[in-house]
C-alpha cells in the first residue's frame, strides 16, 4: 500500500472510530469503549493497552478500565502473543454476535430492571380497592404485557443464528 492509500485509510478508519463513539451514547455506552471497541473491530491484529492508549490518545486507566468492561462483556479477548509478556486485545469480529452482545447487555441494564418495577407494581396493586387503584393496575398490567412479549421477542432473536433470522425477515420483507 503507497504513502497516499495509507494515509487516505487511516483517515477513513479514525472517522470510523469517531463516528462509533458518538453513536454510543444512544447505545447507553461511553463514547470511549465504545472508541476502543471500534478500533480493534477494524484491527487486523491484536492491541496491548499502550497500543490503545497511543491510538486514541487516552490515559491508561481510561484504556484499562474500558478494555476489562468490553472483555466482561464479551466483545473483546484477551490474548497471548508468543514472546510478549504484555496483554493483548482482539475484538470479536463476528458482526451477528456483536450485535446479540450489545442487545443483551442493553436488555440486562435497561430493560430487566423496568420489568422488575412494573411486576412489583403489579403485584403490590392487586388487592388495592378503589377506581384509581383499578384503573392503574390495569396500565401496569397491560404495560407487563407488553414488555414481557418484547423481551421474549428480543431473547429469540438474539439466541437465533444469524442464516435462520435473516431467511424469516427476508421472507417478511417479500
Amino acid at each position: 500500500m503507497n504513502n497516499t492509500s495509507h494515509k487516505e485509510l487511516r483517515e477513513i478508519r479514525d472517522d470510523f472510530i469517531a463516528q462509533w463513539g458518538a453513536v454510543a451514547n444512544a447505545w447507553g455506552i461511553n463514547r470511549t469503549m465504545a472508541q476502543i471497541h471500534a478500533l480493534l473491530m477494524v484491527t487486523p491484529q491484536p492491541l496491548s493497552t499502550d497500543d490503545v492508549m497511543d491510538e486514541l490518545k487516552i490515559s491508561r486507566g481510561n484504556a484499562h478500565s474500558n478494555l476489562r468492561e468490553l472483555v466482561n462483556w464479551g466483545l473483546l479477548r484477551s490474548v497471548l502473543l508468543k514472546g510478549e509478556r504484555k496483554e493483548y486485545f482482539e475484538a470479536e469480529k463476528d458482526v451477528w454476535k456483536i450485535f446479540a452482545i450489545i442487545v443483551r447487555e442493553r436488555k440486562r441494564r435497561e430493560i430487566d430492571p423496568i420489568v422488575e418495577v412494573l411486576h412489583q407494581c403489579k403485584q403490590r396493586t392487586e388487592s388495592i380497592k378503589g377506581a384509581e387503584a383499578s384503573a392503574f393496575h390495569e396500565q401496569v398490567s397491560a404495560l407487563c404485557e407488553f414488555v414481557d412479549f418484547a423481551t421474549k421477542t428480543m431473547d429469540g432473536i438474539v439466541s437465533s443464528s444469524e442464516n435462520k433470522l435473516m431467511t424469516l425477515a427476508l421472507k417478511f420483507l417479500h
